[in-house]
């Protein structure tokens, strides 16, 4: 078998959906919409938040950075589908999918780790509101998305490093429609069991522990809302978290069938689908999810035409 990796002239052939060519239609032109919706709900929550004083809070300033690492994820990977799906360019130099694997695993690791900072907000919201804005300062909101950031690009260089040091063999087609961590090791021409425990330990750092944070956080808030006597209290906690419980169920749950099954069992068609559901699917519905389920929000985006009406 022909090893290929030693040089960044080789490249790689993208198969896609090209399995299924009666799908290729139909599915470019929903990529096409979701992405363009995508690009329009993220990009809405970034500029609302920083055009409405109200909305200079804690909690939107980390979902201005889940907007944008939304945006980015998608646009890393959908144009190349796209232009994969019309038939026009399957192909991506080696160099180019390292690349691509890179930004991938950095933006997946980055948002793993703001949806845990999104929920110690929500659980300082909940369970400490006399001291939420003394917990919630300025200055460490900033320390734990930084935090977040270099986390998230770490554990993309080791594991890509991990990636680029094994010999690659055989044919140059992934199959699948961008460059994916799964697909990529089985094409591994040596046993790969060592550097797997080593990647499958950092993703398990990155997917597991984070969700276990998350759910110990969201037990401390269940039982401050069982506590209380108030309904108004209840349903305001239930819709100050509802929205990112939702969002989190979604991520992790993609996340946790891609990278923490053995590589042996991952069903590279079945990845394909989930990919599109956790590439297009969750980065369009994040916008759907915080705004129609926020009244600060919704206020902010009905000010914003308003004022757009008054200027006409």
């Amino acid at each position: 078998m022909e090893n290929f990796n030693t040089s960044f002239g080789e490249g790689f052939i993208l198969v896609g959906f090209s399995d299924w060519p009666q799908l290729e239609l139909i599915l470019f032109i929903y990529i096409s919409i979701f992405y363009s919706l995508t690009l329009f709900g993220n990009t809405t929550i970034i500029i609302l938040s920083r055009l409405d004083p109200r909305l200079h809070t804690p909690m939107y300033f980390f979902l201005c950075h889940l907007s944008f690492l939304d945006f980015c994820y998608t646009t890393s990977t959908v144009p190349q589908l796209l232009i994969n799906l019309s038939g026009l360019d399957r192909t991506i130099s080696y160099g180019g999918c390292v690349a691509q694997l890179f930004i991938v695993l950095a933006l997946g690791s980055i948002e793993s780790m703001l949806l845990v900072v999104m929920a110690f907000d929500r659980y300082a919201t909940v369970c400490r509101p006399l001291h939420y804005t003394t917990i919630m300062h300025p200055l460490l909101c900033l320390t734990l998305a930084i935090a977040a950031w270099v986390g998230g690009l770490m554990n993309s260089l080791i594991q890509t490093s991990l990636m680029m040091a094994m010999p690659l063999c055989g044919l140059h087609y992934l199959n699948h429609f961008f460059c994916e961590m799964p697909v990529f090791l089985k094409l591994a021409c040596e046993d790969t069991e060592g550097t797997e425990a080593k990647m499958f330990v950092a993703r398990v750092i990155v997917v597991a522990v984070p969700e276990a944070l998350i759910v110990g956080s969201y037990a401390h808030i269940a039982q401050a809302v069982l506590r209380s006597k108030s309904m108004a209290g209840r349903r305001k906690a239930f819709g100050t978290c509802g929205s990112h419980l939702l969002v989190v169920c979604l991520f992790y749950g993609s996340a946790m069938y891609t990278y923490l099954q053995p590589t042996g069992s991952y069903s590279e068609s079945q990845g394909k689908f989930v990919a599109l559901f956790y590439t297009i699917i969750i980065p369009m519905l994040n916008p759907l999810i915080y705004t129609l389920r926020n009244k600060d929000m919704k206020g902010a985006l009905w000010k914003v035409l308003e004022r757009g009406r008054d200027r006409e």
